[in-house]
């Protein structure tokens, strides 16, 4: 690799950047006036969240040393008696990695820092960043040091801020790529990481850049910002530009990406993205964060004067030299292999070979080189492992190697024939696991295990499918290339919606026992960059996902017709098919005598919240509430049938019909009779229920009630003057009415308890 310019040689050549270093500093008197008293939480949490760390959830209060952990928030304990008191409890550090880049002293010192730091495993995420875990906030400051050294920062990891900019980790070696988009990727992270402009966020901001639009590597349609590599001939030259997509994201309800421009030139990429960054910060909401992202401002405002706004700012910009020589600079960045180009062994080739070859290998477009996928089971990969692969960096490549969406690792430039000796290697690290971007790939977020906002076992959970489908054969399967997602909660940070086969954590009572569910979600379609989001048809119990994928699968093996797709498969035998399919497993026994639903993948213990203490003269009013909340659900689905129809308009008004229904029930507790009209319902259940804060969640606060109270003020709005619903509004509100049921049967089983 050959890189001229000094802000990358320091990275890639062990120097820390004098203004890396300062932030550093910044931080760590930040921490020390916190023990003193002298700092406000509020500006605290901004502040250690924008150098990417986390607070995070443990197992029933044990700290991965065994030891007691005093509080479940972050930072606990009393922070006052001194600077040679640590704080309690560790959280989560992110760890920025541009378009999942990395070389092989940069995985050593991860392997380094998860050793001494977390529990020696390190976590690929979904967004090409690494995580570590169980972290002590007092070791921060010496953590981001380190990676520093190496080339790496966590400032704006998280946070109001410019997430890590994504990239396909195929660009520069893909055969159906438009062109290489590395160093735009590249040029783009250095000009916006800590850019005044986008220090005024409302919420979050995330670019990814693709190499092409058929294939799913970059998922430039689910981000705020989202650039396809096109060229275009002009005056009888090729030209390179993106095609720029804005106001995409996935969250609790997923938005699809509009355009902003179809051909933006590559030398108008960064003062657009300036531009587009200064009216979110002007004109984005603040106070509100369930309305923060860029995509509600765009909903807001419409596609067409978004893109208004953005010209003026550009035309209004001051004219910046970093627009150009960043790219310039970035275009030094150069790939070549260590080894020469080969061809393949052609003698006898052992079964797990064989598999393994077909699944992680992929052509690169340069004659002689493949592409080898290291598939992480989960994302996690020890100390041990980071380590062999460094060597392996070392010895096969010129440390070529990138983080991929899917959780895994990506090494490029393997000259063919060299792959059984890579092989060899990687089997004895342990990281020959087959099966890369196949079903048995499973993506999931952490979920339960130490997110503050898990509801159900998303790890678990996916360990157990990942046990079931490696157990069966591969030979045959139509389902053997599908996707499965899984999120712990309806944030979709698994991705679910763009999954074949997606799930998300909800949870249900009986009998006094929150019983552990999963949403399942069809309809989501991987390629295309994420073309389209699935919805969710049928709540679940975690312990009967496993049988709903098998008949799920079982039946699309069956009844596929030659060369149909999932997606088609799904939409010829319709959703209500494939629902009243698993109607036997998703209902709850009305004794409970089944225990085991009562637990979770992975855990032993049982979802208790006590007896639910009833009157006999409650009863009635009880069975009516819980007949309301079925109804309610039902409603959901009924919109999705109508959706499917095509009927966007009695989609959208039986979508808010179902919310309206779930809050009447919720009403009934404390008001008989019921107010009649949707004005006086929505009124009431304001007064009853948001007002009092009985309808908060405990992670979300009042953010779904907001659904209700928004679709109730545009049921006139939307479309055109008659109240009619485009396609998209009533997936919208499909998306949100789900998300208002799901509250209003939790409110109801916490209020029972």
């Amino acid at each position: 690799m050959k890189i001229s310019n000094p802000y990358w040689k320091d990275r890639l050549e062990g120097r820390m950047p004098p203004d890396l270093a300062r932030e550093i500093e910044v931080f760590e008197t930040q921490l020390e006036l916190k023990r003193r008293g002298k700092v406000d939480d509020r500006v605290l949490a901004e502040t250690r969240l924008r150098q990417g760390v986390y607070g995070q959830r443990y197992d029933n209060g044990q700290r991965h040393d065994g030891n007691q952990v005093r509080s479940l928030e972050f930072p606990s304990g009393d922070l006052t008696k001194g600077p040679n008191t640590r704080w309690d409890a560790p959280g989560m550090q992110r760890i920025k990695v541009p378009f999942g880049g990395v070389n092989a002293a940069q995985l050593e010192t991860m392997a380094e820092l998860a050793e001494e730091y977390s529990t020696g495993i390190a976590h690929v995420t979904t967004r090409q960043d690494f995580q570590l875990h169980y972290v002590h906030v007092d070791d921060t400051p010496t953590l981001m040091r380190r990676l520093a050294a190496v080339g790496i920062t966590t400032r704006e990891a998280c946070g109001n801020s410019v997430r890590n900019v994504t990239a396909c980790p195929y660009a520069g070696v893909c055969r159906g790529e438009a062109f290489d988009v590395t160093p735009y990727a590249m040029a783009l992270s250095r000009f916006l990481l800590g850019h005044p402009d986008c220090q005024d966020f409302g919420r979050k901001f995330k670019p990814a850049f693709s190499g092409c639009k058929a294939e799913a590597c970059g998922l430039a349609n689910m981000h705020d910002l989202g650039l396809i590599a096109v060229t275009r001939t002009v005056d009888g030259e090729e030209r390179r530009g993106f095609e720029t997509l804005v106001g995409g994201g996935l969250g609790a309800v997923p938005h699809q990406a509009k355009v902003l421009d179809d051909f933006l030139p590559t030398e108008e990429l960064l003062p657009t993205a300036q531009a587009m960054a200064r009216v979110f910060a002007r004109l984005g909401e603040k106070k509100n964060r369930n309305r923060a992202r860029i995509k509600f401002l765009i909903r807001d405002l419409g596609i067409e004067r978004f893109k208004e706004l953005v010209r003026e700012e550009r035309a209004a910009l001051p004219h910046d030299p970093r627009w150009r020589d960043f790219i310039s600079e970035a275009l030094d960045h150069h790939e070549s292999p260590r080894q020469p180009p080969g061809r393949p062994d052609t003698g006898e080739t052992p079964p797990e070979f064989g598999y393994w070859s077909r699944t992680n290998i992929r052509p690169q477009r340069q004659e002689g080189y493949v592409t080898v996928t290291v598939a992480l089971p989960l994302g996690d990969i020890t100390s041990a492992q980071l380590r062999a692969l460094a060597d392996i960096a070392r010895r096969y490549t010129r440390e070529t190697v990138r983080t991929t969406v899917e959780q895994n690792f990506l090494l490029r430039w393997i000259s063919e024939a060299e792959l059984r000796d890579l092989y060899a290697e990687l089997e004895r690290a342990g990281l020959h696991r087959p099966g890369a971007g196949t079903i048995r790939d499973i993506v999931s977020c952490p979920g339960t295990d130490t997110c503050k906002l898990g509801i159900s076992s998303s790890r678990g959970l996916s360990a157990e499918l990942m046990k079931r489908l490696e157990q069966e054969s591969d030979a045959g399967q139509s389902a053997h290339d599908l996707r499965i997602k899984v999120s712990g909660c309806f944030n979709s940070c698994g991705q679910h919606h763009v999954a074949d086969i997606g799930f998300y954590g909800v949870s249900r009572t009986l009998g006094g026992y929150k019983v552990p569910h999963f949403q399942l979600v069809l309809g989501g379609q991987w390629s295309e960059n994420g073309g389209s989001f699935g919805l969710p048809i049928v709540a679940v119990p975690s312990k009967r996902v496993p049988e709903a994928v098998t008949r799920i699968t079982g039946r699309f093996e069956a009844e596929r017709l030659d060369g149909e797709t999932f997606q088609a498969f799904v939409a010829r035998i319709g959703k209500q098919e494939i629902k009243a399919m698993l109607d036997d497993l998703s209902g709850l026994p009305e004794d409970g005598d089944d225990r085991s639903l009562f637990t979770d993948w992975g855990d032993a213990r049982e979802f208790s919240i006590g007896d639910i203490g009833i009157g006999e003269c409650a009863g009635e009013v009880v069975s009516q509430v819980e007949f309301g909340l079925s109804a309610s659900e039902r409603e959901v689905f009924e919109a999705q049938l109508a959706l499917e129809a095509g009927e966007h308009t009695a989609a959208g008004q039986k979508a808010l019909g179902a919310m309206i229904t779930a809050a009447s029930s919720l009403i009934r507790i404390e008001m008989d009779p019921l107010p009649e009209g949707r004005e006086q319902i929505v009124t009431e259940f304001r007064r009853r229920y948001f007002d009092t804060k009985k309808f908060f969640d405990p992670y979300a606060g009042g953010k779904f009630a907001q659904y209700l109270f928004s679709a109730h003020e545009r049921a006139n709005g939307h479309g055109d003057s008659n109240g009619n619903y485009t396609a998209e509004a009533a997936h919208h509100l499909i998306e949100e009415a789900q998300l208002f049921v799901e509250a209003a049967l939790t409110c109801y089983g916490r209020l029972g308890a």
